[in-house]
């Protein structure tokens, strides 16, 4: 079989020339691979965590913990997939953090920023990089080995307020709406705001 780049190259479906590690806030969704139901089930609105969801909640809340550049915001673990926003602040030397938009410092109004110098470790592919690798050695370690995750991610720099509270109202509505479109290939929730 021949290498055709054509049906071979694998295209960034990232923002080109955007730094990810800038400050800002960032909306994920990360996906099981197959659109699998791993993390748990949807009872009256409410997600009941399987083995696998626990160990994503468990992880997310120490991403946090190992990253003094971020915060969290809201999140939710759907069966199939997960949501979260992540806050970064730039870091170094005149490292800005003022209050903004998130209620939280380092909030910025978003435009999008060319890429500059910056560690890789604290961008945002580093950041869910190492929360998915992290997710899937505790399951291999405890027997849950079925689990993988979709490759790649879905992102969405949120860039205002008004975006930002849209994304939070979508996040928290998104259990409750599962009985709606459990049974549709889940969309990248970033296109769904625009």
């Amino acid at each position: 079989m021949t290498f055709d780049s054509s049906k071979h190259h694998r295209h960034s479906i990232r923002i080109q020339e955007f730094d990810y590690s800038s400050n800002g806030c960032y909306f994920i969704t990360i996906c099981t691979k197959n659109n699998e139901h791993h993390f748990g089930k949807i009872q009256n609105g409410k997600i009941i965590l399987s083995d696998v969801g626990e160990i994503v909640y468990d992880e997310w809340i120490k991403t946090k913990q190992i990253r003094e550049n971020i915060d969290l915001d809201l999140f939710a673990i759907m069966p199939n997939h997960f949501h979260g926003i992540v806050i970064i602040y730039c870091t170094g030397v005149g490292a800005c953090r003022g209050v903004g938009a998130c209620g939280v410092r380092a909030y910025c109004n978003t435009p999008l920023r060319q890429r500059g110098f910056q560690s890789p470790s604290n961008n945002l592919g580093a950041i869910v990089r190492s929360f998915k690798s992290s997710v899937k050695r505790r399951c291999n370690q405890n027997g849950l080995e079925h689990f993988e995750w979709q490759r790649n991610y879905y992102e969405h720099v949120v860039r205002n307020e008004n975006d930002l509270a849209r994304i939070r109202e979508y996040i928290v509505n998104n259990p409750l709406k599962w009985e709606l479109d459990k049974n549709t290939p889940l969309i990248s929730p970033a296109k769904i705001l625009r």
